[in-house]
């Protein structure tokens, strides 16, 4: 299966009282590769790489190369980073802001709730927010559904606007 996860604010969580991974990157790569990894990443992205092709998929303009290394030194090997240049080439600019079915991506990992509205009809979305301190089980659980060609579930935290519209 083909996991991917976004960078911003949900691997990297720069907000008050985030807590982070100690820095596993080496003393001269840090120039280039500095961002705080989420505390349970490193964990979880080693457990899942043993059985899944794991990406990044973001909508920043990082360079593809350095969110690689900046993984690699945390254990875990990227199939492939999709950064904002590279969604743009593929859908243009009036797109969705992501579409990881279009990529052959099975699992998306995010924290935006408009990202799982765009892609409610393929139903391959696990929101988890920069303040969920079980964000890792939501993201197994969620892994485990779609290994069973389930939907992930949805977590309580919808927001209202989308359940007033039917979508949850």
């Amino acid at each position: 299966m083909r996991i991917s996860f976004d960078l911003d604010d949900t691997l990297i969580c720069y907000h008050a009282g985030a807590k982070h991974e100690p820095s596993r990157v080496r003393w001269w790569l840090r120039p280039w590769v500095y961002e705080p990894l989420r505390l349970g990443a490193a964990d979880l992205l080693r457990e899942l790489v043993k059985d899944h092709e794991i990406w990044v998929y973001t909508t920043s303009y990082r360079d593809p190369r350095t969110v690689s290394w900046w993984l690699w030194c945390y254990g875990t090997r990227v199939g492939r980073v999709i950064n904002q240049d590279h969604h743009e080439r593929a859908f243009g600019r009036r797109g969705p802001s992501k579409n990881p079915g279009r990529f052959g991506i099975h699992l998306h990992v995010d924290d935006s709730w408009g990202v799982w509205a765009e892609n409610r009809f393929d139903r391959n979305v696990c929101v988890v927010l920069p303040d969920d301190p079980d964000w890792a089980d939501k993201v197994r659980a969620a892994v485990a559904c779609v290994g069973r060609n389930a939907p992930p579930p949805l977590p309580p935290d919808v927001p209202e606007e989308y359940r007033s519209r039917g979508w949850a």
